[in-house]
């Protein structure tokens, strides 16, 4: 059974941060553009559907004209386990750039390390792992 994937609508910066992603987490990008697909309904050269995949899975595209873009509150991508403690700080740093730090990804009292961290692409990210025994 697959997961949900995450989509996103990106006010025509959709190359740009489908590209940091996939800089961040690795794994396959493919970007096409509305002129590719036949579609009308946007820029040309826009990213009329892009999707990486790997270990951090996502897809988007720039919205066409008139159409709602992103806008979260409340929201969190987890990735709560999905690596070995080293990459998650990597991946932790290198969304920081650009972004802000909401909380620093520390050992807790309880034993388990997390943090939060919202991109400059404006996506909150929830990253941490249990300890190692």
């Amino acid at each position: 059974m697959a997961a949900p994937l995450v989509y996103l609508s990106f006010r025509g910066t959709a190359r740009e941060a489908l590209s940091f992603y996939a800089d961040v987490f690795g794994g396959h990008l493919s970007l096409h553009s509305y002129e590719e697909l036949g579609r009308t309904d946007g820029p040309p050269g826009a990213v009329a559907h892009g999707v990486l995949d790997g270990v951090v899975a996502l897809a988007g595209s720039d919205a066409p004209e008139g159409a709602e873009t992103m806008r979260l509150e409340g929201l969190l991508l987890s990735l709560l386990g999905t690596a070995e403690p080293a990459v998650l700080h990597e991946w932790f740093e290198k969304l920081s750039i650009g972004g802000s730090r909401i909380d620093p990804l520390t050992q807790r009292p309880w034993g388990a390390s997390d943090g939060q961290v919202t991109d400059r692409h404006g996506l909150r990210w929830l990253i941490g792992y249990e300890p190692q025994t």
